[in-house]
């Protein structure tokens, strides 16, 4: 049942320029995080030497920096990954979606890459951060770049309720490692997955599952990066007990 969780509501560029003319900065975790409203980009890619990855070990040169990527959000990965995702398994013009979007790593790195992008998140303050680095232009030096449409929503990810059946092309999401990062911390959201008990978020992942394949078209790619931990000298392996739920 969707129906308790949070509808979809899209916060839209008019929506984030209201909000920066209250607020400089937001706090995520115990991280505050300035809004930047101008960006000094130096590049708006990889080093001109990097490749695409081509087997199941990938490994980066460094973090990535390039355009508005900024290694101050907790937790969010690397553009390399989505870059790497969006490049192998969609065309320009497709629809990629990241329903845990945090500080909106996918959603930028689908713009470069001419791809119509949808975000999702939670938290109101990790959609604006993100909102915050897609607010950039990019004018590359071909004339062929069309930009793309790209979309954010404050929501739960187990009630995409604004995304028709069949519709994606390529999910590509790093949710919460459980309770290892509380990214709302100092709003205490209930609906928040980084909030749960670890036994009730793997319940709960596997709701983002269902609603995750609804939107999924057929025989396409959902990709999900989630990393294990250690609990009292123990190892934990959440990523290994998600896809038992999920199967």
């Amino acid at each position: 049942m969707r129906e308790k969780y949070r509808e979809m509501k899209e916060i839209t560029h008019k929506d984030y320029l209201e909000f920066i003319k209250e607020k400089t900065a937001v706090i995520i975790e115990d991280v505050e995080i300035k809004l930047q409203k101008n960006w000094n980009i130096k590049s708006y890619g990889p080093p001109r030497d990097y490749t695409p990855e081509r087997t199941t070990v990938w490994s980066f040169p460094d973090r990535g920096d390039w355009a508005t990527h900024k290694g101050n959000y907790r937790g969010n990965w690397s553009p390399y990954i989505p870059r790497n995702l969006i490049l192998k398994y969609t065309q320009k013009g497709d629809w990629v979606l990241d329903q845990m979007m945090g500080s909106g790593t996918t959603l930028v790195e689908a713009k470069l890459l001419e791809r119509n992008a949808i975000g999702v998140d939670i938290n109101l303050d990790a959609v604006m951060v993100a909102r915050d680095r897609l607010n950039f232009s990019y004018n590359p030096l071909f004339s062929e770049y069309k930009e793309p449409i790209v979309k954010t929503y404050w929501g739960d990810a187990r009630n995409l309720d604004k995304i028709e059946n069949e519709s994606i092309d390529l999910i590509a999401t790093h949710p919460p490692y459980a309770n290892i990062i509380s990214y709302t911390k100092s709003k205490k959201l209930s609906d928040d997955l980084s909030q749960l008990p670890f036994e009730e978020y793997l319940k709960e992942m596997r709701k983002v599952a269902e609603e995750a394949f609804r939107v999924l078209k057929p025989g396409k790619i959902c990709a999900i990066l989630i990393g294990d931990t250690r609990k009292h000298k123990h190892y934990v392996p959440i990523a290994l007990r998600v896809m038992r739920w999920c199967a």
